[in-house]
């Protein structure tokens, strides 16, 4: 970006808040564009992230968007191991990486762009377009015109929903247990075999990762740091609507049921099953794990990401499952690509281009994701016929799982 900060080159609304929204706003702020970013929630977002694999290509997007990058930004982990549910190593590979937290890249984000931009418990329920530009409506009543609306308000999008209302997150057929813990709480065994690398178990069917990231304060130092945890397990009732999850507070959640609403019973079981599945230092983890969330696990491309002056970006535009580790990866890139387009001579022009590339790296992403996870949605396998595959699928999984370079952007 070249910074414009003193030429309004047009007015921009982004509906959503979160890192997709707060990117774009970020780098088209700097490109000398008049935003305002609306986020549903009126809560800090910070707290509601868990692990990030990071890319090159995030860290350039990010310093262009004004980030404040040091080197507080991320863990390093030197590789891949996957562990035997008896400890012993099945396989490792080599492969140095930075591990981010959601919440921390939360901050960094909010931190590069302006507050009296950011409207916090507004979002927009709905829009027209013209020739001339686009008004929305929001939850608050009030209304606003803009030049340009980009829709990067998450997988149940009320902009996409708007453009494309056939259009809807399918489900995998599985979930993702997660959770955060602290370094300091896990014994010096189980530090030794997780901390340094990014760590897989592989029970029959079902796949168990975890790996170290930044702790609470920001420390990247052995001990302050926290242990992200992830375990993909089937789940095939969540399909229909009368059996899905319900939260402590009664009400059934389709797309994740948040910390501190898993019930008690629900994660006495998980406790129960990792001491059964996974290797000790990983059912160690999972047992520290105080306030598990549950992930349903989707998949969404749209066709199409561009009507007239409404832009769909990040999971708006296309929902992967998490083995590409390229959701915020691709967010990033949606938003940097994306203000150029918007700051080039023949803006509409630009747009369809843009799209074109845009199309083409989000069914790339989702199509990689889907063959990374494809093993998850089948029917559990017998023991002997896991037994014999488990070895080539941990070392396609340490080889090809959150890796970057594949595809050029």
């Amino acid at each position: 970006m070249t910074g414009r900060q003193g030429s309004d080159r047009g007015r921009v609304i982004v509906a959503g808040g979160s890192i997709a929204g707060l990117l774009a706003g970020a780098l088209l702020h700097r490109s000398g564009f008049a935003v305002e970013v609306f986020e549903r929630s009126g809560e800090a977002l910070a707290s509601r992230g868990a692990g990030i694999v990071s890319h090159p290509e995030l860290f350039d997007a990010l310093g262009q968007a004004g980030a404040a990058l040091d080197e507080t930004v991320g863990v390093p982990v030197v590789g891949r191991i996957t562990l035997n549910r008896d400890g012993t190593v099945l396989g490792e590979h080599a492969l140095p990486q930075l591990m981010m937290s959601w919440d921390r890249l939360y901050r960094l984000l909010r931190d590069a762009f302006p507050d009296h931009c950011y409207h916090g418990g507004r979002a927009v329920e709905s829009f027209d377009q013209d020739q001339r530009g686009v008004r929305v409506r929001l939850t608050d009543g009030q209304s606003s015109r803009a030049d340009w609306l980009i829709g990067a308000d998450g997988i149940r999008s009320t902009i996409r929903r708007q453009l494309l209302p056939d259009l809807g997150p399918a489900y995998a057929g599985y979930v993702a247990w997660r959770g955060l813990i602290e370094e300091r709480a896990m014994s010096a065994a189980a530090r030794v075999v997780l901390c340094e690398r990014l760590a897989f178990c592989l029970p029959p069917g079902e796949q168990m990762l975890g790996y170290p990231v930044p702790g609470a304060d920001e420390s990247v130092s052995p001990g302050g740091r926290r242990y992200n945890v992830v375990w993909y397990r089937p789940a095939e009732g969540i399909t229909r609507l009368p059996e899905l999850p319900r939260g402590r507070d009664g009400r059934r959640y389709d797309l994740a049921v948040p910390p501190r609403q898993v019930t008690s019973e629900a994660a006495a079981e998980l406790y129960a099953d990792a001491d059964a599945l996974l290797a000790p230092c990983c059912a160690e983890v999972v047992r520290l794990t105080d306030e598990p969330f549950i992930q349903a696990i989707y998949d969404l491309a749209s066709p199409r990401l561009v009507s007239s002056r409404v832009i769909l970006i990040g999971d708006a535009a296309f929902v992967a499952r998490p083995h590409a580790g390229m959701g915020v990866t691709k967010a990033a890139l949606d938003a940097l690509s994306l203000a150029g387009a918007l700051d080039a001579p023949d803006p509409a022009a630009a747009l369809l281009e843009w799209e074109r590339r845009r199309l083409r790296y989000g069914r790339a992403v989702v199509e990689r994701a889907r063959w990374l996870g494809g093993y998850l949605s089948e029917p559990a396998p017998a023991l002997e016929a896991w037994s014999a595959r488990v070895k080539d699928l941990a070392a396609t999984l340490m080889a090809e799982t959150a890796i970057s370079g594949w595809l050029r952007a």
